[in-house]
């Protein structure tokens, strides 16, 4: 699969959203496009006009190292950019073919015990594991009942990009929607440079991108991030507001995939929520198995 298309349109859009000024070059005049000229990028990069046009029509097969990073450094990327265009760049010369996650079926997949007795070991937070397409895999009883609503619809396959940009309950569980939006756009984008020859993956963003246009308009950036931790906040329609820290871990027995758990900060209202919902949830599966 040729990611010539995809190259291109990332280091130009990283190209028009820096200013000349921000470079450190003079505004100049008579601008038709936003952002730096080729022949800046260029010039800060210390290479000719033709060769960096060359990389920006995804022309990377073969790039050393030390350009790549001419180029990085020139379009101000931060960390996660960089090594997007890394990955890119393995991807364009098939360097990457013996490191790239194996595609697997979510469908086929199944936890091994061990790995479900460690989620179900965790019990004060949701704990699960998703796939870089946002597929959830596997899960603990309190995750189950923190993304009852994800799985609530059929339609959104136990998937949380379906989930944010298809399901209007989105919007109910994310109060800060915008921002699980973006995050979940950057986290499909990351995957889609780390393995663009996953065709699930393709399936997805063209769903999402025919049925919604706030995942269109944001998978046009090209923002790309690492998603390892922070706080987010959840409005879980059986215990309200919670307020959660969260930890992602790459598993090393499993590559492409992120074991991920919710935590409240001791003392606080949201783990009082998580135990109240941590009762629900046992009660509602008790029921069920009954």
């Amino acid at each position: 699969m040729d990611n010539r298309a995809e190259i291109r349109e990332f280091l130009t859009s990283r190209r028009a959203r820096i200013s000349p000024e921000r470079a450190g070059l003079p505004p100049g005049s008579r601008r038709r496009v936003p952002g730096l000229r080729r022949s800046e990028v260029a010039a800060l990069a210390d290479m000719s006009v033709e060769y960096y046009a060359k990389l920006e029509r995804g022309n990377l097969s073969g790039v050393s190292p030390a350009v790549l990073e001419a180029v990085a450094r020139a379009l101000r990327l931060d960390d996660a950019e960089r090594a997007h265009l890394l990955r890119l760049a393995q991807a364009a010369d098939g360097s990457d073919a013996l490191a790239r996650p194996r595609r697997r079926s979510t469908r086929q997949w199944t936890p091994h015990r061990s790995l479900q007795w460690t989620l179900d070991a965790v019990t004060a937070g949701p704990a699960f594991v998703r796939n870089g397409r946002m597929d959830l895999l596997a899960a603990n009883q309190l995750a189950r009942a923190f993304y009852c609503d994800v799985h609530a619809t059929a339609g959104n396959q136990a998937n949380l990009a379906r989930f944010n940009f298809l399901d209007p309950t989105s919007r109910r569980f994310y109060p800060d929607w915008d921002q699980a939006a973006d995050i979940a756009v950057a986290i499909l984008r990351t995957e889609a440079g780390r393995n663009p020859y996953d065709k699930d993956l393709h399936d997805l963003v063209g769903e999402l991108s025919t049925r919604s246009d706030a995942f269109r308009t944001r998978w046009g950036a090209h923002d790309v991030r690492h998603h390892g931790t922070g706080t987010k906040r959840f409005h879980h329609h059986t215990v309200g507001d919670l307020t959660l820290a969260y930890e992602g871990l790459e598993m090393a027995a499993e590559p492409g995939l992120t074991l991920t758990i919710h935590t409240a900060e001791p003392g606080s209202p949201s783990e009082e929520g998580l135990r109240l919902l941590a009762s629900w949830a046992a009660t509602r599966e008790t029921q069920a198995s009954g």
